[in-house]
């Protein structure tokens, strides 16, 4: 961890130092030294992997139901979530943004898929988080607390907020129709996307933007309450047009989607409380596969040149964006 990060102070976080480590890993290493990881590394990532496995073994072989409710694995659902999570840890996004409209074209609706996708992304992103810190993608510490915990803390808190208010009212007082959901999120997506690739095509420097930031955690908490997705891209885009390096703003939205997803997971918990009906049945088939994804996806971050990561994020979020318009509404 970079003490340096932690050292100085602004007055909301120090965009420009979050992901130095990141950055001179970068300059400092080629690809193949990147590939080789430490044995510590090694330990600890395949003491993660025992632990999934056992998780996917118990559900596999559990009984037909507990407490009423059945525990299947769909091998679809399954391979739709590791894929999305596979992209969604490497770049920030597309795991609830795109899993969503894939879920509502098999017939799935809001209130089967959105508690599922906050439940799954509360793990996912959690694990994705420790793995991304692992690898040096951001560094967060606590004593002293460094930049990239601030960006988080600021990320996950305005957006954790904005994510519970937007749950109740859409869900509880002012219902929304799913494809007005679904229209929003992709519209958004999609034209972050552009603005991120042209500013990687002209090389642009976004400068360093400290305030922007809690306009972008505002506005994906909102997205993450209403409809599942659409914190990843706002929150990854968000910081990289603010100044932050992007595979530390990877790092950084992952594990803030975790923590987001779990005032989620509450909020809903207790709208059940209060008599809202809450489907949990394909949580154990995006489990098994958003879990495989999020072991996998951050040593890919460390690996790849961050160059390639600057055209990728916001080409991977005009593509998701125009997928959920096409597949998820049938535009």
């Amino acid at each position: 961890m970079t003490g340096n990060e932690g050292s100085q102070s602004e007055s909301i976080v120090g965009v420009g130092r979050v992901g130095e480590t990141a950055r001179r890993l970068d300059t400092e290493r080629t690809v193949a030294e990147r590939v080789r990881l430490p044995r510590r590394t090694i330990r600890r990532l395949v003491a993660l992997a025992g632990v999934y496995l056992m998780v996917v073994l118990s559900l596999v072989f559990v009984p037909e139901s507990i407490g009423g409710t059945a525990i299947v694995v769909l091998p679809l659902v399954v391979l739709l979530a590791f894929t999305f999570e596979l992209v969604d840890s490497a770049a920030g996004m597309g795991f609830g943004t795109a899993l969503a409209p894939a879920l509502f074209a098999l017939g799935y609706d809001p209130l089967q898929v959105v508690p599922v996708l906050l439940f799954s992304e509360l793990f996912t992103g959690l694990t994705a988080g420790v793995v991304h810190h692992e690898m040096d993608n951001a560094t967060f510490s606590f004593r002293p607390i460094n930049e990239s915990t601030k960006l988080l803390a600021l990320l996950a808190g305005v957006g954790g907020i904005a994510g519970v208010v937007s749950i109740v009212l859409v869900y509880a007082a002012l219902p929304v129709p799913g494809t007005v959901i679904e229209l929003y999120v992709a519209l958004l997506v999609m034209g972050m996307g552009l603005i991120g690739l042209v500013r990687a095509r002209l090389r642009v420097s976004a400068g360093s933007h400290p305030r922007r930031l809690v306009a972008f955690a505002l506005l994906a908490g909102i997205n993450k309450g209403i409809g599942g997705g659409g914190y990843g891209p706002v929150v990854t885009l968000g910081q990289v047009l603010s100044g932050v390096y992007e595979k530390s703003a990877v790092a950084v939205t992952t594990l803030a989607k975790g923590i987001v997803s779990l005032v989620g997971v509450v909020a809903f918990l207790l709208l059940r409380i209060y008599g809202v009906g809450v489907d949990l049945s394909l949580l154990p088939s995006v489990f098994v596969g958003g879990i495989g994804a999020a072991l996998v996806s951050p040593y890919l971050v460390g690996v790849v040149p961050n160059a390639v990561w600057r055209y990728v994020i916001p080409i991977y979020a005009i593509a998701i964006g125009a997928g959920a318009l096409v597949f998820g509404i049938g535009v």
